[in-house]
């Protein structure tokens, strides 16, 4: 029996022998790589802390304790250890377990996440709570050194050491987030030398001070000189600075350290930094040869590590993007790329070898980047900002603020708008519609097909204000991509096809899913129903769909958004400020409610948002008298 079959909580952990801990660490891996294989997943980043979440589980009493991940991508081997062993093969699957730490899934999940550098934040709640209630419990951050090129992490840093609650932080160094870390602080943290002896020495010297009386000048003046010294060879410097004691750098794949300098850690009760040097994607070659490819990877071969490919040779959105705007800047010097941390994901990794000089990262900075975005526009440039769906949620306020209210021509390519499939409810692009619609100046397109992205980009970059284009994750339809790009005429709908019975109209994903539709009702039912490609949200085609609303008496909206403040909402509000309150309208989108993780066509068949939950619906909303 493998000794992680024995294993169904952290107390079962805490009863082996210390030899058998690299065994755990071997089977762990094994699990992981062989579920993240066959479902795709988070594998690099959970590889590389393994022997960290070994020993947090083997030193602190979780639930009691709070361990608190940042982002959630290493989680895997906390899940497995927390009870979750026989379920964690669904991960990531329709009614599976999360990929995330999820609250609900488990009391060990002390706080759900999914999006970068809140978890100081949500532990120093945690830890001021827990002394307002008089408990003596630990709390603990895990944070990877990414998410600490994101801005909220030093807020809740610098609040946590002014409060001077009883607060381990743990700073997973593994060099790299999802692409190579950016920004001075990646350099400021490869100055690494051993400083926990430094820690010990500076506790027993101003115990040692205090004792013999010598007065408080000179205890600062020891505490300036071991500062001064520390600074010339480690980062921990900037941390103390924020009012947190730091230790290290240790090696994080060395267990009776790593164990060592957690037991000890507990026996001090103020902020505390330990820097945990790591290696993402350990124990796997191919994640370790490739991490950033492993960092979230869809389904491979373990022998090879070859990621398989899904069926179909179209070409994702994504890359259609990433194309088209190195086209297109080849002929406008203006135009410069930004993304958050992403340039893979996002597309634009071709820009950034083809112009590099008009390539920016921000980092896990949505907010900066907005903002940086709003300053090149406001010096004349053409910023496009590539952003999934879910992220731009981040930088709302800059979004009205720095670009929207001052009118600069900054696009948005809102990429991952929709479900997104396996990584759930925190990765959906529910909400861009309604939080992008009801801003003055913006305007808001979606493409029904990957040839129509290349001209919505062409339009967004040709308008001399706020502009965003939102477009799916995965793959086009393989429609023949037009070599000569052209504006599209802003605020008018593509009438697709005619039809007598209502109308449906229609928002990017959901045109084909329409046309789908509409051919079944009328095959089936002799309903003949006229379809509109929408295109654009803001400004609507008024004209199209009030001359539509009077001659055809029934709509149905369709898109992949909530339906709160959405497309359908638009068009309600539309025909009430005409008198046409009086035509009966279905809408159909996501529901108020927050979407599960599967697979999209899984959740899009849920949702009734495939041509089989479209034809039903609408088909009944035709019957009604």
């Amino acid at each position: 029996m493998a000794i992680l079959e024995t294993i169904n909580s952290p107390d079962d952990l805490k009863k082996l022998p210390l030899s058998q801990l690299p065994a755990v660490a071997a089977e762990l891996r094994a699990m992981i790589i062989e579920t993240c294989a066959k479902n795709g997943g988070h594998l690099a980043p959970s590889l590389g802390v393994v022997e960290l979440t070994i020993a947090l589980h083997r030193i602190f009493n979780s639930p009691a304790d709070k361990i608190i991940w940042d982002v959630g991508h290493q989680a895997y081997a906390h899940k497995i250890l927390t009870g979750r062993r026989e379920r964690f093969p669904t991960l990531r699957t329709l009614n599976g377990i999360t990929g995330f730490p999820k609250r609900a899934e488990s009391p060990h999940d002390a706080f759900g996440v999914g999006h970068s550098s809140t978890s100081i934040s949500a532990a120093t709640g945690y830890a001021a709570a827990r002394d307002l209630d008089e408990r003596k419990n630990k709390v603990i951050a895990v944070i990877g050194d990414g998410s600490m090129t994101g801005g909220m992490a030093y807020e809740g840093m610098n609040n946590a050491g002014a409060l001077g609650k009883d607060l381990i932080v743990i700073l997973n160094d593994n060099e790299m987030s999802i692409a190579e870390n950016v920004g001075a602080l990646s350099t400021f943290l490869s100055r690494t030398s051993s400083s926990e002896f430094v820690y010990r020495f500076k506790k027993n010297t101003e115990a040692f001070l205090k004792r013999m009386d010598v007065g408080k000048g000179v205890l600062h003046v020891a505490r300036k000189l071991e500062e001064s010294f520390k600074g010339l060879f480690t980062p921990g410097m900037m941390f103390e600075a924020f009012g947190f004691n730091y230790i290290g750098p240790i090696d994080g794949h060395d267990l009776p350290k790593l164990l060592e300098t957690l037991d000890g850690i507990k026996k001090f009760h103020d902020p505390v930094l330990i820097h945990v040097l790591t290696k993402k994607g350990k124990g796997y070659k191919p994640a370790e040869d490739n991490p950033s490819l492993f960092h979230g990877v869809g389904p491979f071969e373990i022998e090879t590590g070859k990621v398989l490919k899904g069926k179909g040779g179209a070409a994702s959105y994504t890359a259609i993007f990433g194309n088209t705007l190195c086209k297109l800047a080849a002929e406008d010097e203006r135009i410069v790329a930004i993304t958050a941390a992403m340039p893979d994901g996002t597309g634009l990794s071709g820009f950034a070898k083809e112009y590099p000089e008009r390539f920016f990262d921000m980092g896990i900075a949505e907010q900066h980047g907005v903002a940086f975005a709003a300053g090149l526009a406001a010096s004349g440039l053409r910023p496009v900002f590539a952003v999934y769906s879910t992220f731009l949620q981040r930088a709302y306020d800059l979004v009205f603020h720095d670009v929207c209210l001052q009118n600069l021509p900054v696009t948005f390519a809102v990429d991952r708008a929709g479900v997104v499939g396996s990584d759930g409810p925190t990765h959906h692009g529910a909400f861009d519609l309604s939080y992008l619609r009801h801003l003055p100046n913006m305007t808001l397109m979606a493409p029904k097909d990957e040839n129509e992205l290349q001209h919505m980009l062409t339009t967004a970059l040709d308008l001399g204000g706020p502009a965003a284009v939102r477009y799916p994750r995965g793959n086009g339809y393989g429609v023949p991509l037009d070599q000569t790009l052209a504006p599209l005429p802003v605020g008018r709908a593509e009438l697709l096809r005619e039809g007598d019975a209502g109308v449906l109209l229609a928002l990017g994903t959901m045109v084909y899913p329409a046309l789908e539709a509409a051919g079944q009702l009328e095959k089936e039912h002799g309903m003949a129903l006229a379809v509109v490609n929408a295109r654009f949200v803001k400004p609507l085609d008024e004209a199209l769909i009030l001359e539509l609303a009077r001659t055809h008496g029934r709509i149905v909206t369709l898109e992949e958004n909530a339906l709160q403040g959405g497309f359908g909402t638009a068009i309600l509000e539309l025909l009430e400020q005409h008198g046409l309150t009086g035509v009966p309208v279905l809408r159909l989108g996501y529901p108020d409610r927050f979407i599960p993780q599967g697979e999209q066509r899984e959740l899009r068949a849920i949702l009734g948002l495939d041509c089989a939950g479209i034809a039903a619906s609408v088909h009944t909303f035709l019957s009604r008298p």
